[in-house]
């Protein structure tokens, strides 16, 4: 049995070749990066060049856009959205159907609300209970 490979047109009409990540079942693009211990749901895109790290977990109809970063350990809730080579860091949670723009940071242990929208360019510091949670404030 080989490989099958699903393939989209994008914006600019080249065409993009995803396959089925081995842990969920997400459409992952062949130039992305996808540790197999992340979980990709199986409604869920991983674009080109983008990066998914060990152990993140991607919810059901989450979108990693070009570029981006969703590090270790991150949780990317159902139908949220990591904009273009923005990064997620390790330990951080974007809620569902959260938008984090383009080139933005969440950064490690930091918490997105669910249907917040993050600007572009912007970064989310971790608050004192994210800290807590992680075992890393008094």
């Amino acid at each position: 049995m080989g490989i099958s490979y699903v393939e989209f047109e994008d914006d600019a009409g080249v065409l993009q070749r995803y396959r089925k990540h081995v842990n969920g079942r997400g459409l992952v693009a062949t130039t992305a990066k996808v540790d197999p211990t992340a979980f990709i749901d199986k409604t869920a895109y991983v674009d080109p060049g983008a990066q998914v790290h060990r152990h993140a977990h991607i919810g059901p109809g989450g979108w990693i856009d070009r570029d981006a970063v969703v590090a270790e350990r991150a949780v990317v809730g159902v139908n949220a959205h990591v904009g273009r080579r923005a990064v997620v860091g390790r330990s951080a949670e974007v809620g569902s159907h959260a938008e984090i723009g383009a080139d933005a940071k969440v950064h490690n242990g930091a918490r997105v609300a669910r249907d917040t929208v993050v600007e572009a360019g912007s970064a989310v510091e971790p608050s004192v209970s994210d800290l807590r949670r992680l075992g890393l404030a008094a």
